[in-house]
């Protein structure tokens, strides 16, 4: 019943037109903007935000090379990255699978795993900066 009434509806709208140019840029850029506000609203990336803030001030008191802060900047790109198709992952689970399943179950935890690998990877080489790099000289 669920897929007579959608098929129903979809035949009865109009094809969506895709953009092309500068307006697909333009386009494109507010989804970004509105999945980073999305994302916002999720406590797991406030607290990486708020770690990566104090790791950048812990570069800067120990005096970081320019190619430690790029390298950082770029685990943070790939740690949000994750942390937006975790969430993702959350979102499309919680709306297809409203109860509770093994495999909605599965597939959060994945998600939460690949996260909890790229916390790791950002942790440990803010750690290697700080305190192996710059206050033991190695």
């Amino acid at each position: 019943m669920y897929l007579n009434e959608d098929y129903r509806r979809m035949a009865s709208e109009k094809p969506v037109k895709k953009l092309t140019g500068i307006r697909h840029f333009f386009a494109a850029a507010t989804y970004s903007f509105g999945g980073a506000k999305r994302l916002l609203g999720e406590a797991a990336f406030r607290h990486e935000l708020g770690a990566f803030a104090v790791a950048m001030i812990a570069f800067a008191i120990t005096g970081a090379t320019f190619f430690q802060y790029v390298a950082a900047f770029v685990l943070f790109l790939l740690m949000i990255a994750f942390e937006a198709l975790n969430t993702a992952i959350e979102e499309i689970v919680d709306r297809v699978s409203p109860e509770i399943s093994e495999m909605g179950k599965n597939a959060k935890d994945l998600g939460s795993l690949a996260c909890l690998c790229l916390i790791l990877a950002n942790g440990g080489y803010v750690a290697y900066v700080v305190v192996l790099s710059h206050l033991f000289g190695i």
